[in-house]
């Protein structure tokens, strides 16, 4: 009936400001569907959400249904999805839940996603499938020809939400909206600082009086009704989504054959999606989107000074229709717990991006938790494989330079070539030496990925973490991607929690004076004097695997080290400050491990060079319990 897109309402349940409503389309599409697309699990819950299910080849996916072919949706099926919505036939706001999300943990968090100014809900679809593991999803719907005011949006979505915390009052909520969506969730949660509400805006429209589309009301209002067919086409490529369409279709690698078949269904797609766009979206209706976007901006803007929930702001460098990047650094200042993350590259249209997996960001970023506070044990989700094989893409030149030979030790003490040695169960302890910088760590554990498809969990420093006040050290943002790839925080808790989870992990006793050591100290190990990790290890019967690498003060001369610059004073007084912007490890400790001055070494490269690891047999803690 739509294309090749099917959709079914299983069910409607809408708070008392949304209306219960069934579209004739949709109660037409629900007799085609059986009750047995209802897991038991939702069939129980207290109040359910509109259902939808979406897939290119035609078909109603079941929940639960996970294959391999359906992993992650495209551009053509946001398209079809959002032309079916489109053709909608009215009725008041409401929520739905697409049917692949349906296979969230038990104690998923909840993630309301508010709509951008099409009001379509299905800003992420492309993210469907990742998310829906770790979240239970509601997406708004507001219909195109809907008058609902912007107060009576918020009030609204308060009501759902104060609904839900009532139900489940220890579950954190999340609020994940784009452009217009974003004053929608700033609102919101001005009006629930009692509830623990966390927000993810990606370009949020508070900056709409700077606006290229402000010039736009004043025109809509004299321009002829014929005129308004090209406003579809010049809203998609001011938000740039043809171009994205193309290089998300590349950056997926496929055969060419096969990248040119999805590169035409995608913009047959659009082509389609566009047209249903310039015969249902009138000139009244684009004109009220866009006086209720300047409302939203101002009634968000004047209450921010209520906003206390976790925020975090994705900002697009290209984005042609709002100055994001410039919001967003506006909106850190003003809003109390507020991150900010800066995509360069990006367009208006952030989440139909296929360069951007939300899952990973949220990793990233450490602002995914399903309790009071995040865990970074159990709380951690690892890359997919595409998100990994980006960042081995980017650190592949360390590995390529360096041509690491990695050995391990099996259980004979007979020493093999790569890591046969290793136990594939946790948990386990890998305790080893820093070279300069920590270069020595990419290398070893993409190999690990690679070879035995073991996450190596990483005790890090936190200065990747949080910094003790604003300076010159690397922003955290810098360390992104090494929390995506599952480091987290060393400390005794920490050190716990991952134990507990059986996790592999990677521990480096000599820290921050090991990596930065100093001329004639290559290869020392400073370790502290007490055990720190012997007692834990052993009350989990986890096995400890020490290990060696070499290679790197081979390929670097060590020309200025921390002695050499401290004497000239004005670099030993930046280095001080420095120091002080990071955590202090080890201070109530002894010995050489206590010296961690933050500074960067003078090297100079030298070749050849080449990495080595050598992985000890494995020993076991058990029998000392």
């Amino acid at each position: 009936m739509y294309s090749t897109w099917s959709s079914a309402v299983l069910a409607v349940g809408l708070t008392p400001s949304f209306h219960r409503h069934i579209s004739p389309a949709g109660e037409k599409l629900r007799q085609l569907c059986k009750s047995s697309y209802f897991s038991e699990s939702s069939t129980k819950r207290r109040r359910s959400v509109a259902l939808l299910a979406s897939s290119s080849s035609g078909r109603i996916l079941k929940i639960g249904e996970n294959s391999e072919a359906d992993k992650r949706l495209s551009l053509k099926d946001y398209f079809e999805q959002s032309e079916y919505l489109f053709r909608s036939d009215g009725g008041p706001p409401r929520w739905f839940s697409p049917l692949e999300c349906a296979s969230q943990l038990d104690d998923s968090p909840l993630l309301l996603s508010l709509p951008a100014i099409d009001g379509l809900g299905s800003m992420l679809t492309l993210h469907f499938q990742s998310l829906g593991k770790i979240f239970d999803i509601w997406c708004l719907h507001i219909p195109i020809d809907d008058r609902t005011p912007f107060p009576e949006l918020v009030k609204g979505v308060v009501e759902t939400i104060r609904s839900e915390h009532c139900h489940s009052p220890k579950r954190p909520i999340y609020l994940v909206a784009e452009s217009f969506g974003g004053c929608l969730a700033l609102a919101v949660a001005s009006c629930c600082p009692d509830i623990d509400l966390l927000l993810v805006l990606a370009n949020p429209a508070t900056s709409f009086s700077k606006s290229q589309l402000q010039p736009l009301i004043p025109l809509l209002e004299i321009m002829p009704d014929i005129s308004r067919f090209s406003v579809p086409y010049m809203l998609s490529f001011l938000a740039d989504i043809p171009s994205k369409m193309v290089m998300g279709t590349l950056e997926e690698r496929l055969p060419v054959q096969q990248t040119i078949g999805d590169i035409t269904d995608a913009s047959i797609a659009l082509s389609s999606y566009l047209s249903v766009m310039a015969d249902v979206l009138s000139t009244e209706s684009l004109l009220w989107k866009l006086k209720m976007v300047k409302s939203a901006s101002a009634y968000a803007n004047s209450r921010l000074h209520a906003v206390k929930s976790e925020t975090l702001v994705l900002s697009s460098g290209r984005d042609l229709l709002l100055p994001s990047v410039e919001e967003g650094e506006r909106l850190q200042k003003v809003l109390p717990k507020c991150k900010v993350r800066t995509f360069n590259d990006s367009g208006h249209a952030f989440f139909l991006e296929r360069t951007h997996d939300l899952v990973s960001i949220l990793m990233g970023t450490s602002f995914y938790r399903r309790g009071a506070y995040h865990n970074y044990a159990s709380d951690y989700i690892p890359p997919s494989p595409s998100e990994f094989r980006k960042i081995y893409e980017s650190t592949s030149w360390l590995e390529n330079a360096t041509s690491p030979v990695v050995m391990s030790t099996i259980e004979s003490g007979k020493i093999v070539r790569g890591l046969a040695g290793i136990p594939k169960e946790g948990p386990v302890l890998y305790v080893g030496n820093h070279m300069m910088l920590g270069l020595e760590l990419a290398p070893l554990v993409t190999r690990f990925m690679v070879e035995r498809d073991i996450l190596l969990r990483g005790m890090a420093h936190p200065l990747m973490f949080t910094k003790l006040k604003e300076g010159n050290l690397p922003d955290v943002s810098s360390f992104d991607y090494v929390r995506v790839m599952g480091a987290v925080p060393v400390s005794a808790t920490n050190f716990y929690r991952l134990f507990s989870v059986n996790s592999h992990i990677l521990l480096y006793p000599g820290g921050v004076r090991e990596a930065l050591h100093r001329k004639g100290e290559e290869y020392k190990l400073f370790w502290p004097e007490q055990s720190e990790f012997i007692r834990m290890a052993a009350r989990f019967g986890a096995k400890i695997i020490p290990f060696g690498a070499v290679g790197e003060d081979d390929i670097f001369q060590l020309l200025l080290d921390y002695n050499d610059q401290a004497k000239i004073p004005f670099l030993k007084s930046f280095y001080e400050e420095l120091s002080k912007e990071a955590v202090n490890l080890r201070s109530d400790s002894t010995g050489e491990v206590t010296n961690q001055e933050q500074h960067m070494p003078v090297l100079l490269p030298k070749l050849p060079g080449r990495f080595y690891y050598l992985f000890g047999k494995p020993i076991g803690t058990a029998a000392i319990c």
